[in-house]
């Protein structure tokens, strides 16, 4: 044994030894594969008798309702490790162990042992883990723990070692099968009667891809699992720490795949083109691809109809667009086995930085140096200064109805000059033609806008002229929906920022030799801004916070190039000065911009925002509006021991209350509950302050000391109902409304007072005043799950002479700020689990010169809607409710409540299949319900039948709609559009995120002495990074 800890291979071989004699159902096999790959792996034999599958026995009597959910969620689990292995276990023996008999001579055995390539080691892991799951289902009345056997299960670098090497091999594998099929008949034979005789008739393709799958499936178990777990259960904390290593390990392989599958997306474009400086880029080590989608590109005639729509693969790589054809077609014979690649032939190429996006609106891109724009990329198509943009038959129809209504403004006026009255024909009704002719134009402006939120236009340089003066071509391509139009301009504009000197060395991971990120795998500084004027260097950066605007400021695409939308306030104070000062700044433009300055009677030392209420109750409703008509609220906490309330609706701030402390102590942390503001004050209090009933401010008389200790409270977290108050080393714990505290030591050393508190999933990051070592606690059981020292993560940091200065945690980041101006960043799990550390630091070599003050994540979120290709549509069979001018009732809501009602609308408007039926009149719909109510005779060319106002022509239901025009596309009825009902698709959601770092200047780290640059170390500075667009349910 002791050569076993020396790791010896005389130990390691006796150890397998001892294992052997020890339990009887690890047995020595050949090996499927070679030697090296198989060292270290134990064949397992499962053997029902000895070991039968897991299995619950019948449910006990008096269980509760979260006990019975938990036995049906561990059912799941054992059905689908017990249909997984049953999965693997017929590849290999239902196509491995045939293919590699000798009397086979099929497919080469190495090329067979290259397919299935460590699904025998996979196979055995699973083995291991079903016979401890058998265990674990045995004894579930009386322990009813799980989680542990998880972590046990597949924290192992074994584990992740089996699977990387086959996700690697996966795609390689696929080709393999792919060129088996197309040169050896009897291969494709043998597949062929595999499927048919299989009772599920699963392809090959279909059993591989499951290894795949395996842990997001996992994953999904083990959340509901957790749900319905107490938080005093046993099993709570071995759950969390299970969702930890699952999702840490889905990550790691969802990346390795990634990379197998760029590495060969790039390798199969590289053997596509012929062009030399393609090539060379295709085959150098530094390239990476960024993004790439199959699209239609749309071709437009000389009038602007679509001459044809062709697929085209786009890829982004570098700083390199390419578009290629895409050949599909394959045997199919073979595409019903396995996918088979398309092949691709490259149609052109264009510098990044020559690229443009052309959105709706934009002027022509005729320009400087006598730059033409092209409409097309049609031989035909003619050169002109002019670009047309949208669907050209949409923007012919608002021209249309343009002319329409500034005719019926003339007969309207005409209509006026009439000396008879007439009950159908006067100035009330020709302004409601007038009104529902608004209507329209404004419903065919925003169907061009919905065809434009799948529409990407890009204006790439072409061939000169024969002038010699450069041609810039427009290419249109239709996205398959809304996201990935946006995806493509926000990774387009990244991609010319990655470009930047500050980004192509942006970040180093220390334990990879040096090697540097470049590019979207990692955040990219955006700009630098300097805070505080030239006289106001003496004041120091305290803090800052997000202010989300109030409405919708920024177009489609402009959103998702631009910062996160909203106002960043950035406070300072203290150094020489006694006075304060806030800094707001508008992120709602292509460039952060300074637009409002707040000079304050005292230094700020803190800010906290709170955000408006979001009521689920008709109650809620009406206190909402009230409160509404504060905007933002965001509390400033002040030195002298004050508390300003202030409203902000986007740049009009307003002070609504002033809150001061009894004991008039500096107030230096500030957070938010549903019910109160907690205020960490100097003396070691914390104040209290409670919401006044049913309104958003709260009571100024209701203040309420804690006593934590003597020192400073320096930091406070809010985590769901509690709230964590930190003073010296210990941390508080304060419950809700009842205010009942527990106390937990964060450090043993006294002198380590904690300075900074973040919380993600079920875990809060602790850093200190001293030392370089920031602690992991759980947030219900209060111990401490990891401590990691930050100095031994990075190259630039002097060991002992560093503390953290801020810390952060944002998109499944952890961002640590430190005295010497540096930024280290670690990835964290973003589940329910612990954010645990596994992973490599990454370092930016964009750092402040002094300590970094502060860091501030900014996320926007773009409206649902905007996601939406029809959101003008009602796309519900509940509004099919005729084909004429309306039933009864069928006219509500207020003038311009219209709405476009059709059951089919495609992605494509031009190809729209319901344009095909196209109805024969327009029908406008109007404010007026009927004009039999109003005075005058009937004008009408019909002769009068009894009473006139019992016409059935002049029904309530239907007395308001007139025809106008004929050969419409559209109907439209009096129904206000309803979005958000649930008969609807669960829309998505684009978050754009930024993060902000503060302190004394801006440097450069990690070059040589004389490429090292250094600003101005005493100006205050934010560095400004963007992330990719990120996209969620």
């Amino acid at each position: 044994m002791k050569a076993a800890r020396n790791g010896t291979k005389e130990g390691l071989g006796r150890r397998k030894l001892a294992m052997i004699r020890k339990v009887s159902f690890l047995q020595r096999k050949d090996s499927t594969g070679d030697g090296k790959d198989d060292a270290g792996y134990m064949d397992v034999s499962l053997c029902e008798v000895k070991h039968p599958p897991p299995q619950l026995c019948p449910m006990p009597e008096g269980l509760s309702s979260q006990q019975v959910v938990r036995r049906l969620i561990l059912r799941s689990i054992v059905q689908s490790e017990s249909s997984y292995l049953d999965s693997l276990k017929r590849i290999l023996q239902e196509y491995q162990k045939p293919l590699l008999e000798t009397q086979s001579v099929i497919l080469n055995p190495k090329k067979v042992r290259q397919i299935f390539h460590r699904l025998h080691e996979i196979y055995q892991c699973h083995c291991m883990f079903q016979i401890a799951l058998a265990s674990r289902v045995a004894e579930w009345d009386q322990s009813e723990k799980i989680g542990d056997l998880f972590v046990a299960s597949f924290s192992k670098s074994m584990v992740l070692n089996v699977y990387s090497d086959y996700i690697n091999n996966f795609t390689s594998a696929m080709a393999l099968i792919k060129k088996a099929c197309l040169s050896k008949p009897a291969f494709l034979d043998f597949l062929k009667r595999k499927q048919a005789s299989s009772p599920d008739r699963i392809t090959l393709y279909g059993l591989m891809v499951k290894p795949i799958q395996r842990f997001p499936q996992f994953i999904l178990l083990l959340q509901d699992m957790l749900k319905n777990t107490p938080r005093s259960h046993s099993d709570r904390l071995p759950l969390q720490l299970a969702l930890t290593e699952l999702e840490t390990l889905a990550e790691k392989l969802n990346e390795q795949k990634r990379l197998a599958d760029q590495e060969a997306e790039i390798q199969h474009l590289a053997r596509s083109t012929g062009e030399r400086n393609l090539n060379k880029l295709l085959n150098s080590e530094q390239r990476q691809l960024i993004h790439c989608e199959l699209l239609t590109e749309i071709v437009f005639g000389d009038k602007g109809q679509v001459i044809k729509s062709k697929e085209r693969k786009v890829f982004l790589i570098n700083d390199t667009l390419i578009c290629t054809n895409v050949n599909l077609k394959g045997p199919p014979d073979i595409n019903t086995l396995v996918p088979v690649g398309p092949k691709y032939t490259v149609k052109w190429s264009a510098s990044l930085l020559q690229t443009q996006v052309v959105e709706v609106g934009q002027d022509s891109l005729q320009g400087k140096d006598g730059v033409i724009t092209a409409r097309c990329r049609s031989s035909t198509a003619s050169i002109t200064g002019k670009v047309l943009l949208g669907p050209p038959r949409l923007y012919q129809e608002l021209e249309e109805l343009q002319h329409d209504l500034a005719v019926v403004e003339e007969v309207s006026l005409l209509v006026g000059t009439l000396h008879g009255i007439y009950q159908n024909l006067n100035t009330t009704v020709s302004q409601d033609w007038c009104l529902a002719l608004q209507r329209l134009i404004r419903l065919k402006e925003e169907e061009i806008q919905n065809a434009n939120k799948c529409r990407l236009r890009l204006s790439v340089p072409g061939k000169p002229d024969k002038s010699g003066r450069p041609v810039s071509i427009m290419v249109v391509f239709n996205t398959p929906n809304p996201f990935s139009k946006i995806s493509w301009v926000n990774r387009l504009h990244l991609a010319k920022i990655a470009q930047r000197k500050e980004n192509t060395s942006g970040w180093e991971c220390a334990e990879e030799d040096g090697k540097t990120k470049a590019l979207l795998s990692c955040p990219l500084l955006t700009c630098k801004l300097s805070v505080f004027s030239s006289r106001t260097h003496t004041l120091k950066l305290e803090a800052a916070l997000h202010s989300p605007p109030q409405s919708r400021l920024l177009g489609f695409c402009t959103a998702s190039t631009s910062l996160p939308q909203g106002y960043l306030w950035v406070a300072g104070g203290g150094g020489n000065s006694n006075h304060g000062q806030v800094e707001i700044f508008s992120l709602n433009r292509a460039s952060a911009r300074l637009v409002k300055t707040l000079p304050l009677r005292a230094p700020v030392l803190c800010l906290e925002y709170v955000k408006e209420p979001c009521p689920s109750t008709e109650e809620g409703t009406e206190k909402a509006q009230r409160a509404a008509k504060t905007g933002n609220i965001i509390c400033v906490g002040l030195q002298d021991g004050s508390i300003h309330v202030q409203s902000s609706v986007d740049t009009a701030v307003q002070c609504l209350l002033t809150l001061v402390n009894p004991d008039n102590c500096p107030v230096l942390c500030l957070k938010h509950s549903l019910s109160f503001l907690f205020a960490g004050l100097a003396n070691g209090k914390v104040a209290i302050y409670y919401r006044k009933t049913g309104e958003r401010l709260w009571d100024v008389d209701s203040c309420k000391l804690v006593s934590l200790g003597s020192k400073p409270v320096s930091c406070l977290l809010t985590l769901e109902d509690t709230v964590w108050a930190s003073c010296e080393n210990q941390v508080t714990v304060i419950q809700g409304d009842s205010l009942c505290m527990q106390s937990f030591e964060a450090h043993s050393d006294p002198d380590f007072s904690v300075s900074h508190m973040v919380h993600s999933g079920g875990g809060v990051w602790i850093a200190f005043t001293k030392g370089s070592s920031i602690h992991l606690f759980h947030t219900e059981t209060l111990q401490q799950l990891q401590e990691v020292n930050i100095s031994t993560r990075t190259n630039y940091l002097s060991p002992g002479h560093v503390c953290v200065s801020s810390l952060l945690i944002s998109q499944g980041m952890l961002w640590v700020g430190t005295s010497q101006g540096v930024i280290i960043t670690f990835s964290v799990p973003t589940l329910e689990g612990i954010p645990k550390i596994t992973g490599k630091a990454m370092t930016s070599l964009n750092a402040h010169c002094g300590a970094v003050d502060f860091l501030v994540s900014a996320c926007s979120t773009l409206a649902s809607d905007l996601l939406r290709r029809d959101s003008i549509f009602n796309i519900s069979k509940e509004s099919a409710d005729g084909e004429g001018g309306g039933g009864g009732g069928n006219v509500e809501g207020e003038r311009g409540e219209q709405k476009l009602e059709n059951s089919h609308h495609t992605e494509n408007l031009e190809t729209s299949p319901w344009k095909q039926d196209k109805p024969k009149h327009l029908l406008l719909q109007y404010h007026l319900h009927s004009t039999s109510q109003l005075p005058g005779k009937l004008l009408t060319a019909q002769p009068e039948q009894g009473n006139p106002r019992a016409s059935p022509d002049l029904q309530m239901e239907d007395g308001s709609i007139y025809e106008v025009n004929e050969d419409p596309d559209v109907w439209l009825r009096g129904r206000p559009l309803e979005l958000g009902k649930e008969g609807e698709a669960k829309r998505n959601k684009v978050t754009s995120t930024a993060i902000f770092s503060g302190g004394r200047g801006y440097r450069r780290i990690g070059l040589s002495a004389s490429e090292e640059t250094c600003s101005d170390s005493s100006e205050n500075t934010l560095l400004v990074w963007q992330l990719p667009l990120t996209l969620s349910q």
